[in-house]
């Protein structure tokens, strides 16, 4: 909110804006004609294609597996502004992805009735008029423009700083990978490689089974989704408010159905003691300053010390489920709801592109930030962040 010329009160953005230098809102309904973005701030000269935000979208699409909703969409993604022959212009960048095969008439139960622990209640109460068919504003839909969005920062931050980003399942229900699964050295390939995205073969069967095991009962269940960034420049983020876990945390729990996050230690590191928790400095073979464990998740200060960055993001079951529920209407009469439409059993596999792309989206914005501030004048002494200021491709 900011004052007016005549002192009244306009509102700036409304929630669906995020980021300072690399800003991003998003748009569209889920039953609407479409959805999107516009990424502003992105630096000129970037080499983008359609192809690579489609592959991003595709990891994220539904009807892609049986433990996902049935909904069948291509989510093909059009490049509309920003882009020339391939490399950004440093304009807004908009990206559309089409709404393509809506079935609207499966939401006429929920027009009247609310969905236990679902948005609609709260929708109404704050705006007094919903999207009902889909959840509107609140369906996971919404995120493809976030995805898309992801995959240019994930691009950027590849090409400054050799950055990369990966999530991975690491939990469905009580079915489990920790310390089955190396953080340093998963791939994207053992991602992908099963329809629950945990690179742990056994475990990734498990969590099928149990996937299978809650949506033949018309049940949901949901889980935990890991994200780990490796070759992070050091000196992202900022002191006090704007601090590096505080943006992650803020841009992670504002996707769908999240209901936890942890950095590092995360909770556990809270029984510890300060000798058993502290990551000790040394000197690599290449003279520079490293831990020699990564208890603080490469975060330290609020600012980012060149180690693996990992989270965890945790995922409560879907709330629209195949089995009769208590609730209320919108003119106050309780009543039963069994709900139709189509809906994931359990969001945590469609969720790895999204936690990754909000990571990348929150990195990319501060490196602009850290460039912009704290790369301008040379340093005489002192770590460098390990930033190439001089790798975008020359627009032809």
């Amino acid at each position: 909110m900011v004052a007016g010329r005549r002192g009244g009160l306009q509102v700036v953005a409304a929630g669906s804006t995020f980021g300072h230098a690399f800003r991003v809102t998003t748009f569209g309904e889920s039953h609407g004609k479409g959805v999107g973005c516009v990424i502003d701030g992105l630096p000129p000269r970037l080499a983008i294609t359609e192809e690579e935000i489609q592959y991003e979208l595709n990891r994220r699409k539904p009807g892609q597996s049986r433990i996902t909703t049935p909904r069948k969409e291509a989510d093909g993604a059009e490049i509309l502004s920003g882009v020339a022959d391939g490399v950004t212009l440093g304009t807004p960048v908009a990206v559309l992805v089409r709404n393509k095969d809506q079935q609207s008439k499966d939401y006429s139960e929920m027009e009247v009735a609310y969905r236990p622990s679902h948005a609609d209640a709260t929708y109404d109460y704050k705006y007094g008029i919903r999207a009902v068919a889909g959840g509107g504003r609140s369906s996971a839909r919404e995120t493809i423009g976030r995805v898309a969005a992801g995959a240019v920062a994930k691009k950027l931050l590849k090409t400054l700083a050799g950055t990369e980003v990966l999530a991975y399942v690491n939990r469905v229900r009580n079915v489990t990978c920790d310390g089955k699964v190396d953080n340093s050295t998963f791939t994207m390939d053992e991602v992908e490689a099963n329809i629950v995205r945990c690179p742990h073969p056994e475990s990734a069967e498990a969590m099928i089974v149990a996937v299978d095991e809650v949506r033949n009962k018309g049940e949901s269940c949901g889980g935990e989704v890991t994200c780990v960034v490796r070759g992070c420049p050091r000196g992202l983020g900022a002191p006090v408010f704007d601090k590096l876990e505080a943006e992650l945390a803020k841009a992670l729990m504002s996707l769908p159905a999240t209901k936890g996050f942890e950095i590092g230690s995360g909770f556990e590191g809270s029984k510890m003691t300060g000798s058993e928790h502290n990551d000790e400095f040394y000197i690599d073979d290449n003279g520079q300053t490293r831990t020699r464990t990564n208890r603080s998740g490469g975060i330290q200060g609020g600012i980012s010390n060149g180690e693996d960055i990992v989270v965890r993001l945790a995922f409560k079951p879907t709330s629209t489920i195949a089995r009769k529920q208590n609730t209320v209407t919108r003119d106050g009469k309780e009543v039963e709801l069994l709900a139709r439409g189509r809906h994931d059993p359990c969001v945590v596999p469609r969720a790895v592109p999204m936690v990754e792309a909000m990571v990348a989206l929150v990195l990319a914005d501060h490196l602009l930030q850290h460039v912009a501030q704290c790369e301008v004048l040379p340093r005489e002494n002192g770590a460098s962040s390990a930033i190439k200021l001089d790798v975008l491709q020359p627009l032809v």
